[in-house]
């Protein structure tokens, strides 16, 4: 597959890039290894500031970084800017805590002094999809680099700006050459780094059936791998709810990233008693919805990123259809050039038909009742996927149910899903496994080295002393 920058709102292809050789690949991965050696004894007080320094960057020039986004995979240009400043805002988190989550954490055994001691890994693959071309990536480098591992950037293909920019941005920042690389490689040469010896760990975030393969190959190296996958996140809705407040958030929700984000909201469960004003609100807003030009203030959706994932959605959305699903708005493959799908409502998901069983990628929501807590419950569960849910209600026994109930990584009550730096990110079931960001993500890529020193032993040196 060709590594280009394609514009989505008018199918032509900007710029093409050539995939490094097998010289320049074994370059950059002895380049790893050899800056690893060096770069993980560097003292925290310069990764802390040349991590501030890469926030500083990120914040400064987020009007470039945005129109990088947005011209290569659609994303429109206000949510691209925000997409950058939310970068700074991980930088800034790991610059804040990444000190004290590296400390050494005692542990009483009786007597002996004893301790875990987190050292780093080595180089980390990363393997990141086009949908948020600078967070997911940030939201792995920030902590990785922070704990004194280095990073190497497999992006997809049809972002390779972006790739080429974070790369650079890092450099800028004042981290070591070779700290952070791009590599323009083809998928079929996944494998063969992550064989690789000085390859220690990979993360991957991208669809289902690329973590299976990711997840073999790494499990085959005997290497640690985090994948976050695929979602079809529940957003349900009881009676308690502000429910002018919870329709206009599930619109959002919906929305977000042009439809095509792994936490949006993609299955809206509602109570019986409120489901047919829910419908009736939020198939209206849907179709007030302004799809357009990214780069324009007023535009709330853009293109889809491909002509090839648009042209799945419009398949699934079909499908469905045919099946028995009831199509409420939206639907039809926009004329003109660009990669343009309408906002689509659909409901009652035929059993077996893509609306019930996959996930829809795109600006498509579908909508279903529920009889009461325990019935959502069981539809919120009746999906391989378990990334987020988010819950609507202001009865506390109720969001105590969901909270216990809902098999998926994370639960919102009253509020959409989000990442936040602050707070753990991951999902269960085939949504993958591992966790990102917060205390949980510097820590996936860690050697969690047990220390016990029997009492008369000449104590080691403190783990401050050595970083510095």
């Amino acid at each position: 597959m060709a590594i280009a920058t394609i514009d989505p709102t008018t199918g032509k292809t900007l710029r093409s890039f050539n995939a490094h050789s097998a010289e320049e690949l074994e370059a950059r991965l002895k380049l790893a290894e050899e800056t690893f050696r060096a770069y993980r004894h560097t003292a925290l007080a310069d990764r802390r500031r040349w991590l501030a320094r890469a926030a500083e960057l990120l914040e400064s020039e987020a009007e470039h970084f945005g129109r990088l986004m947005t011209q290569e995979m659609g994303k429109p240009f206000e949510a691209a800017k925000a997409e950058s400043q939310k970068c700074a805002s991980a930088c800034r988190y790991y610059v804040e805590h990444g000190e004290a989550y590296l400390r050494d954490e005692s542990i009483d055994v009786g007597g002996d002094r004893s301790f875990v001691r987190y050292q780093p890994l080595g180089a980390v693959l990363a393997i990141m999809p086009w949908n948020f071309p600078f967070w997911q990536v940030v939201r792995f480098a920030a902590p990785a680099l922070m704990a004194g591992n280095v990073g190497l950037l497999k992006h997809a293909h049809n972002v390779p700006q972006c790739a080429l920019a974070l790369e650079d941005l890092f450099l800028r920042a004042g981290f070591p050459k070779g700290a952070f690389q791009t590599l323009l490689i083809e998928t079929g040469d996944i494998a063969r780094v992550i064989e690789d010896p000085r390859v220690k760990a990979v993360t991957l975030t991208g669809s289902e059936g690329a973590g299976r393969a990711v997840g073999g190959q790494a499990g085959r190296a005997l290497k640690k791998v985090v994948l976050e996958l695929g979602g079809s996140d529940p957003f349900i809705v009881m009676p308690s709810a502000k429910l002018e407040l919870a329709v206009e958030t599930a619109v959002k929700a919906r929305l977000i990233n042009n439809g095509q984000s792994c936490i949006a909201a993609k299955r809206f469960i509602v109570h019986e008693a409120i489901y047919p004003e829910f419908e009736r609100r939020f198939v209206e807003r849907m179709r007030r919805v302004v799809v357009g030009d990214p780069m324009e203030a007023k535009t709330e959706v853009g293109p889809l990123a491909t002509e090839g994932i648009r042209q799945g959605l419009h398949a699934q959305v079909e499908k469905s259809v045919a099946q028995g699903t009831r199509l409420l708005v939206g639907g039809k493959l926009s004329s003109g050039q660009g990669f343009y799908y309408p906002p689509t409502v659909l409901a009652d998901a035929a059993p077996g038909s893509p609306a019930a069983c996959e996930e829809l990628f795109g600006p498509v929501a579908v909508l279903s009742r529920a009889r009461d807590v325990e019935h959502a419950i069981t539809l919120a569960n009746d999906s391989p996927y378990g990334l987020g849910a988010s819950v609507w209600t202001h009865d506390e026994a109720e969001a105590r149910r969901f909270i216990d109930g809902i098999e998926t990584g994370m639960v919102f009550v009253n509020a959409m899903v989000a990442s936040d730096p602050r707070l753990p990110f991951g999902g269960v079931k085939h949504s993958g496994h591992g966790r990102e960001l917060a205390l949980h993500g510097i820590r996936e890529f860690l050697n969690a080295k047990t220390v016990r020193i029997t009492s008369g032993t000449t104590a080691p040196p403190t783990q401050a002393s050595v970083s510095e």
